[in-house]
């Protein structure tokens, strides 16, 4: 009987250690590959929406510089239509004085500089003994002068320019060496 009590009592066992998960098992490698197709379609897409996106902005932008073109003299249209409708009126009168002509003449020539100055449709103008400056300037004459050479001696032409381009060059004559 002892026997048997003996073996219905449990015996101490040496401590249990803890049972620890098995270590991860390395992806196979067809879930590798899957998990790379998962990934490159990912890319992929985000490279299609990117793409569309700049062919979108680039379509939009040649819109809209296609408009600009269409559309550039616009403003200054707008600005040059009261300036005909003063002329067309001034042809009109009957019997014209000198004087109301003038006046005429010197308001639509108000009407004309403040188009001008709207556009930013600049006068070159220089004065006498000013630089002459070859980027504004088209010498047409060197004639003897009391100044310093290479300046401006008379304006033939006033020149002008559209915001910082050249429209057109002021033509003068400058001063040439003694």
């Amino acid at each position: 009987m002892q026997d048997q009590e003996n073996q219905a009592i449990p015996q101490p066992q040496a401590e249990a250690e803890p049972v620890q998960p098995p270590p991860p098992a390395e992806p196979t490698l067809e879930e590798q590959l899957a998990t790379t197709e998962a990934r490159l379609a990912e890319m992929h897409d985000a490279f299609m929406r990117a793409k569309a996106d700049g062919e979108n902005i680039r379509r939009r932008a040649q819109e809209d510089v296609a408009k600009a073109h269409k559309f550039a003299v616009e403003s200054f249209a707008e600005a040059m239509v009261p300036v005909k409708d003063s002329l067309e009126k001034a042809l009109t009168v009957e019997t014209p004085s000198i004087d109301s002509l003038k006046e005429g003449v010197e308001m639509t020539l108000k009407q004309l500089t403040s188009a001008f100055e709207k556009n930013r449709l600049l006068e070159i103008l220089p004065a006498q003994g000013d630089k002459l400056d070859p980027m504004k300037h088209q010498a047409v004459a060197m004639v003897p002068a009391d100044q310093e050479t290479n300046t401006v001696v008379a304006v033939l032409q006033k020149g002008y320019m559209i915001a910082d381009r050249l429209l057109r060059p002021a033509i003068v004559t400058a001063a040439k060496a003694h």
